[in-house]
């Protein structure tokens, strides 16, 4: 096992994780959460973001968006290889990484500066309005652009390095 093979290894580990994090929370956590009451939706959704803020999550979530261009780059020059690397850093960027900071975050900022036990019902749905349906639509962004560079990741360990 060479180092490249480890790097690329690792960050095949770290978009799988990473994929498969937001896949479950597109087919479990978000129909199971959206079930709930307005209050108890709330609650759930600022105690999940609360709590995702870890160093377990941060090492796969950063870790993929450095490892995929630090493979990128070490398989410059191979042909497909490198070219399904390139793609999958330039999906994990801008389609998770990306809608992750510039649409999921601030939704859930918002959300965590919401005081919930003051709150009347009706504020209460406006609130879960203003949040649940735009959060749910850039999982669902995030979800397959992770899956997608998950899956272009796993074909480039597949592919054979082209010698020129």
């Amino acid at each position: 096992m060479t180092t490249i093979n480890l790097f690329l290894l690792a960050a095949a580990l770290a978009s799988g994780l990473i994929a498969g994090l937001f896949y479950s929370y597109s087919c479990s956590v978000n129909p199971g959460l959206g079930a709930l009451s307005d209050s108890h939706y709330l609650a759930a959704m600022q105690s999940i973001n609360r709590a995702i803020l870890n160093p377990v999550f941060f090492a796969s979530f950063m870790g993929t968006l450095l490892l995929l261009p630090l493979s990128t780059y070490q398989h410059f020059g191979t042909g497909n290889r490198f070219y399904l690397l390139l793609g999958a850093t330039l999906v994990y960027s801008i389609g998770t990484f990306g809608v992750t900071v510039a649409g999921n975050v601030p939704l859930n900022e918002a959300l965590d500066k919401i005081n919930l036990t003051g709150a009347s019902a009706q504020e209460l749905a406006a609130h879960r309005l203003r949040f649940e349906i735009p959060w749910n639509r850039l999982n669902t962004i995030r979800t397959c652009a992770s899956v997608l560079s998950f899956v272009l990741v796993l074909l480039a360990c597949l592919t054979t390095i082209e010698k020129h």
